[in-house]
């Protein structure tokens, strides 16, 4: 299990709960930890009905258990944030909320996008490739993380938690426009061939495909160019340099150009459909091996905890 670790340094992990200390004290956080756990195992069990949609609309189409899926959705996602809130409550900073458990904190970020893109489009379809996503991540973060907290003056000042909300909302935002990608090259696919049954029955129409991926893509740039900006802060403020050669700073950077590319071709040269569909795809690809190498980077790496 992994935890995201602040780049700045910090002294030993500890927990400051007004519950006093000694052996009550030890035992109530122990007590709020496993509670926090368990509100995100609650979240697993209705994400698994998500899950379960994504499975059956590969073969056939189910309205009702998509209404099943989106309404556990809701539930799940209403536990999945008491467990982020009772990780703050007990740590009584911001940051812990999105330190403690990285894959949690995505999971929920990427359940919000698909809320809105509902919202809005009034389709379930992108929980076909959301719905896995999300309870892959979930059941990795509730598979016995602790919460950590940690008293590094990056955290204190904020700039930790500006950066990892920041990037974390991009990344959510470009798996979503994965998906929408995903979701459209199928539908093409499926239109070119003159197949109708299945789940291709219930995709909408590529237009709205299209669009759900070109809103997220909109919507998370402008999140990920923040949160690389309030990274640098916290790497100047710690190191009082920027190292351009650690793994990870590098991939987040060409991650981030690749994203910018991907902007372009939307604005200045007029890139939709299938073109645009590949581009978010490579993306995708440059974002997961951005987040691998949090394992392998000096200043800024996951933990296991």
């Amino acid at each position: 299990m992994t935890a995201y670790v602040s780049p700045a340094p910090f002294l030993p992990a500890h927990y400051n709960h007004p519950g006093g200390g000694g052996e009550y004290g030890t035992g109530l956080r122990k007590h709020s930890r496993m509670m926090t756990l368990i509100w995100l195992r609650v979240a697993l069990v209705f994400y698994a009905a998500g899950l379960l949609y994504a499975l059956v609309a590969l073969t056939r189409t189910s309205e009702i258990l998509g209404k099943v899926a989106l309404h556990a959705s809701y539930l799940g996602m209403v536990f999945h944030f008491v467990s982020l809130t009772e990780a703050v409550v007990q740590s009584g900073q911001l940051a812990s909320a999105s330190v403690h458990n990285s894959e949690s904190l995505l999971a929920f970020l990427i359940m919000v996008g698909f809320l809105l893109a509902y919202l809005v489009y009034k389709t379930t379809t992108p929980g076909i490739v959301v719905f896995p996503l999300v309870f892959l991540l979930t059941f990795v973060a509730a598979t016995g993380q602790q919460p950590l907290v940690f008293t590094s003056v990056a955290v204190k000042h904020g700039w930790l938690a500006v950066h990892i909300l920041m990037i974390f909302t991009g990344y959510a935002a470009l798996f979503l426009s994965f998906g929408a990608s995903i979701l459209y090259l199928l539908q093409e696919r499926a239109l070119k061939s003159k197949r109708s049954g299945g789940m291709f029955s219930r995709l909408p129409s590529l237009q709205v495909i299209d669009d759900i991926g070109y809103r997220s893509l909109m919507l998370g740039f402008p999140f990920m160019t923040l949160g690389l900006i309030a990274g640098s802060v916290v790497a100047e403020a710690t190191y009082g340099r920027i190292d351009f050669l650690d793994p990870k700073i590098l991939l987040s950077i060409l991650m981030w150009a690749v994203y910018l590319l991907m902007v372009f071709t939307r604005l200045n040269a007029g890139w939709r459909g299938r073109r645009a569909a590949m581009l978010a795809s490579v993306a995708f690809v440059a974002a997961i091996v951005a987040w691998i190498a949090n394992y392998f980077s000096g200043m800024h790496r996951f933990i296991t905890s």
